[in-house]
């Protein structure tokens, strides 16, 4: 079999691509997006849901025993990006479009992945257990902190979205049906646990159709005219900054704090990832009426990036000598 090459898109970034073409050349109008932005609505409820009946409680609460690593964690992740985002507006500024911008202060709000995550962190043989814990947190303080840090951060620098309105949504589209998991869980967990499968397909499939909506809608209204093709070279200049300066600063902070390095692997991955799959429904529902192709193109190609970096950086830290008396 031959090998995919690492600066090779993965299957689920090649039918995201395929996503955009289609909106590009068949864009849905009229009665067709309404009922697209119906089973769309539905399908994030439900992967919501299914989050929440996936997601062990305890998984979260045995991480409080190692605090000093889920606060650094959550500090990169909620914090220090945001914070680069906005340092780096000047630079932005002459760059992208303001709506692309945008879409990149969304990037630096999101919570951290989860599967991705942990999958690194056991290649590079960092701290699994530990990884588990701090990627489930992100991502379920993410459903109660993105929604405010777009207040704080993004509509500040936008205007036009109502923070108010936006954690309200979060709570009726989001938070509900994940709460609603959380309670089926003691029923359905096992069965959830053992349908991966089934979960990877409404997990990619509602991502999908979000990303078809949004570039329809964004086509009909012009995105590819209105798009400089350098805003897009500088798009993936800025993604892949902001991803190497939080990766660089995960990395030396960890070590300037104490931790060993399996614990530095663990912060470097949980703490410099954003979460596609949060991040695009999250983008459907906070920036609403908003040009949400724009929005989520940013995230889209920040989502590649760090794959594709995450998996050479764990090979190399894979390959790191092991010290006498420690087990591998």
């Amino acid at each position: 079999m031959i090998k995919r090459p690492r600066f090779m898109p993965d299957n689920f970034m090649l039918m995201m691509i395929a996503t955009v073409v289609a909106a590009t050349l068949v864009p849905c109008s009229g009665t067709t997006a309404l009922v697209f932005n119906g089973i769309t609505n539905t399908a994030i409820c439900l992967l919501f849901f299914l989050h929440g009946a996936k997601l062990p409680r305890e998984a979260v609460v045995a991480g409080a025993t190692h605090w000093r690593l889920h606060l650094t964690v959550l500090v990169c992740t909620f914090v220090l990006l945001p914070l680069l985002g906005l340092a780096l507006k000047p630079l932005m500024s002459s760059l992208v479009t303001p709506d692309l911008y945008l879409g990149i202060l969304f990037v630096c709000v999101l919570p951290s992945t989860v599967q991705s995550s942990i999958a690194f962190t056991s290649v590079a043989r960092g701290n699994v257990p530990a990884a588990v814990c701090a990627a489930s947190a992100s991502n379920l303080l993410g459903i109660f902190l993105t929604p405010v840090l777009v207040g704080l951060v993004v509509v500040a620098h936008s205007g036009g979205l109502s923070s108010f309105d936006a954690i309200r949504n979060i709570a009726l589209q989001l938070l509900l049906p994940f709460i609603a998991g959380q309670i089926a869980r003691r029923w359905i967990g096992g069965w959830v646990d053992a349908s991966k499968a089934m979960l990877k397909v409404v997990d990619q499939g509602s991502i999908l159709l979000v990303v078809y909506t949004a570039f329809s809608e964004a086509v009909n209204q012009g995105l590819w005219q209105q798009l400089p093709s350098h805003s897009l070279v500088g798009l993936l200049l800025i993604d892949g900054l902001l991803l190497a300066m939080i990766m660089t600063i995960a990395t030396f902070g960890s070590r300037w704090l104490g931790f060993n390095k399996e614990d530095e692997i663990t912060i470097v991955f949980c703490g410099s990832k954003k979460s596609l799959a949060s991040g695009i429904p999250m983008a459907k529902i906070l920036f609403a009426g908003h040009a949400l192709g724009a929005v989520v193109l940013p995230l889209m190609l920040f989502h590649q990036l760090q794959l594709m970096v995450c998996a050479v950086l764990a090979q190399r830290y894979a390959r790191r000598a092991v010290p006498l008396g420690r087990a591998v």
